[in-house]
């Protein structure tokens, strides 16, 4: 995600909606069994499917990240194919009917949730591309996957994080000169705040990063340069990253454990940062220097 000063040195911002981190993260795909295998190297497990739905949770540390093969049932939003592509985004925040509230009075596209028998409504307005940003309240002692999921037997249900790793945040790819227009989006709805060209995290030194107002994760905005200007893009969600208080013992396990990154001139593994190859046509994962375990 990008290099040098750490978190702490960024001012306390204000905070909106009482966000408080990601409750999880969601890639659709219509084969989560390849998908898994990737999870599963990287040090997630396996610990609850929905009830209802072909959805399936995966946990490391802190980390939620849900896989979704349901064909999708309301309009403009990923249908699971065979490629996984982050489709949801979930955000923690003091109160999700409020924080919906207040985003679709300052703008944001409203997605028609129809919870089923046994589900919650989670309330969402469109984010980039055809992905979801979710509102959710309920995430300390008893959570959403506490009704809508069936934890597996035998299974621990909270397996400890390699060294540490937690969501650092989203890299999120951008039209030519849209960059202002996503960051005003993050500002004005969720209270993202612009951060100076001097903060810089990992290896990656292009894009806007943004962080959020409770300054537990950020989202990078990256437009395309060269030759990519020129040739059709969509924008979406492009990785995920996942702070970690020692990158190169972090990828050094990962490598064992059947991971790869990435080595040429301009994008190696250092102390600030690593970046796997693309996996399943598309998935990458990046690994960013931080000094806490959030």
């Amino acid at each position: 995600m990008d290099n040098a000063t750490e978190r702490e040195s960024v001012p306390e911002q204000q905070n909106p909606i009482g966000m408080d981190g990601i409750e999880y993260i969601e890639f659709a795909t219509s084969k989560p069994q390849a998908l898994g295998g990737v999870l599963e190297r990287l040090g997630f497990r396996l610990v609850a499917r929905h009830r209802s739905r072909e959805i399936e949770l995966y946990r490391q540390g802190s980390m939620n990240l849900v896989v979704n093969s349901h064909p999708a049932d309301i309009p403009r939003t990923v249908n699971p194919v065979e490629r996984p592509v982050i489709s949801a985004m979930a955000i923690r925040v003091r109160d999700a009917a409020a924080a919906f509230r207040r985003a679709l009075d300052l703008g944001g596209w409203e997605i028609p949730v129809h919870a089923r028998a046994i589900e919650l409504n989670i309330p969402a307005i469109h984010g980039v591309g055809e992905s979801l940003i979710y509102f959710v309240d309920r995430y300390d002692e008893f959570s959403i996957f506490d009704i809508d999921f069936r934890a597996i037997p035998g299974v621990d249900p909270h397996p400890p994080a390699i060294h540490d790793m937690h969501y650092f945040g989203l890299v999120q790819y951008v039209g030519m000169d849209r960059t202002l227009d996503w960051a005003e989006f993050y500002g004005q709805i969720l209270g993202f705040r612009p951060l100076p060209d001097t903060v810089r995290f990992g290896i990656m030194p292009k894009g806007l990063l943004l962080q959020s107002p409770c300054g537990k994760f950020c989202l990078q905005l990256i437009e395309p340069d060269g030759a990519a200007q020129f040739a059709p893009m969509e924008e979406h969600f492009q990785r995920i990253g996942l702070g970690t208080p020692d990158v190169i013992s972090t990828a050094r396990e990962l490598e064992k454990r059947g991971i790869e990154f990435l080595s040429t001139d301009k994008v190696h593994t250092s102390e600030r940062g690593a970046l796997t190859a693309s996996m399943l046509g598309g998935v990458m994962f990046e690994l960013v220097h931080t000094n806490d375990g959030k």
